[in-house]
């Protein structure tokens, strides 16, 4: 892996650095900010302070304001700040001219979600993925970032008259993306063997936003233990598993959890794992229906899969946490803001979720809340499939 791009920043503090644009509202900034706070706890650092400020272009050179890093710098310095993270991605300039100014590391939004890949990678073909999406977002910011990989360092036949050392460091770094995507070829290609392995058995495959609970479901229904937690990318690696229900077998894969923003290198890298979404027969989006923004989850996913070129195929909502969603009740006339309040299934069923998104199931993984009628909708949709694919096993139904 490429020791340099990790922040290291377990037990750092940590300041979070935002814009509101022409399209944005204090509320969309915030939420996002909260989300980058979430990332950077899962990382392993303290968020202590958020700082935003209202920018209809960006700064080319320092991204924000003169006022706006004159008061960071003061925060930097009295609270002895270890770094500050920039919810947009920056330049090699950019990085470097705001270093200079706040005397502070700095890192942004994407370099923050690569370093977390790079925790949460466990297996070779992820660790794979991961550093190549590393060097691909190293190379366009080598000058001013990076002072740690090896340098070649002149000699005979090693460097052509007039070459400096950083273009030395871009063709090294090309070298190595070179091979890395030779590598992942190669585990891509057994990858798509053991796809075509396992036959044509139904596939069902579980997307949605990082963090929605997943896993949870994924251990429920295929009775295994994949690795679950509330941090956010607790699963990188597609983990496939057998499932029974009722005595019709398909197969259940868990996927990496979408983001707001996530990084195009990310996406590019692992693309053997998203083909796991691309091939499957259906796709279960699971929602977290207590997050506040769960709409936008929504639409940031559904804009991924179409990114992926996957359509075509039937996907089911799956609206998971019902133990901790608070219902807001709409008053008309009362100007005293309205008190959230939990519903029951019944009432959830009636309410515009459940009309605009048929068909959809509502649950809590947590609580094994309406599992059963999971089971039921997926072996009622799975059948549908294997019916149609294996028209004379009449004995299995």
């Amino acid at each position: 892996m490429i020791e340099h791009v990790s922040t290291d920043i377990k037990n750092e503090k940590a300041i979070l650095i935002g814009v509101i644009n022409q399209n944005q509202s204090p509320e969309e900034v915030e939420d996002y900010l909260d989300e980058l706070a979430f990332l950077t706890e899962t990382a392993g650092a303290e968020p202590l302070e958020s700082f935003v400020q209202r920018v209809d272009i960006p700064n080319p050179r320092t991204y924000i304001g003169s006022g706006k890093l004159a008061e960071i710098k003061e925060y930097v310095k009295l609270h002895e700040i270890d770094m500050a993270i920039f919810d947009d991605e920056l330049s090699a300039s950019q990085f470097r001219n705001i270093e200079k100014i706040i005397d502070c590391r700095v890192i942004d939004r994407t370099n923050l979600i690569l370093d977390i890949f790079a925790r949460r990678a466990k297996t070779a073909h992820a660790k794979t993925q991961v550093e190549l999406a590393q060097y691909q977002y190293l190379l366009p910011r080598l000058t001013g970032l990076w002072t740690h990989l090896e340098r070649q360092r002149g000699g005979i036949g090693l460097r052509g008259p007039g070459e400096t050392e950083i273009e030395t460091d871009r063709r090294i770094v090309r070298d190595k993306i070179a091979k890395l995507q030779q590598r992942l070829e190669k585990i891509d290609k057994q990858k798509a063997t053991q796809r075509k392995n396992r036959g044509k058995m139904v596939r069902v495959s579980l997307v949605g936003y990082t963090n929605v609970g997943k896993s949870t479901i994924m251990n429920l229904l295929s009775k295994s233990d994949v690795f679950a937690e509330n941090k956010l990318f607790a699963t990188l690696d597609t983990t496939v598993r057998k499932v029974v229900i009722g005595n019709l077998p398909f197969l259940l894969s868990d996927t990496v959890g979408f983001i707001r923003k996530l990084p195009h290198q990310l996406v590019e890298s692992f693309k053997s794992t998203l083909d796991e979404v691309r091939e499957s027969d259906m796709l279960i989006h699971v929602v977290d229906i207590s997050h506040p923004n769960f709409e936008e989850q929504i639409n940031i996913v559904n804009q991924t899969l179409q990114d992926m070129n996957v359509k075509d195929k039937p996907v089911y909502m799956v609206f998971n946490k019902t133990d901790l969603y608070k219902h807001v009740p709409r008053e008309e006339d009362d100007l005293t803001p309205p008190e959230r309040e939990n519903i029951s299934l019944d009432e959830l069923k009636q309410t515009w979720m459940a009309k605009n998104n048929e068909p959809c199931i509502f649950i809590s993984a947590k609580n094994k809340t309406n599992i059963e009628e999971l089971r039921n909708l997926i072996y009622s949709r799975v059948k549908e499939i294997h019916i149609q694919r294996y028209p004379y096993n009449d004995f299995l139904y």
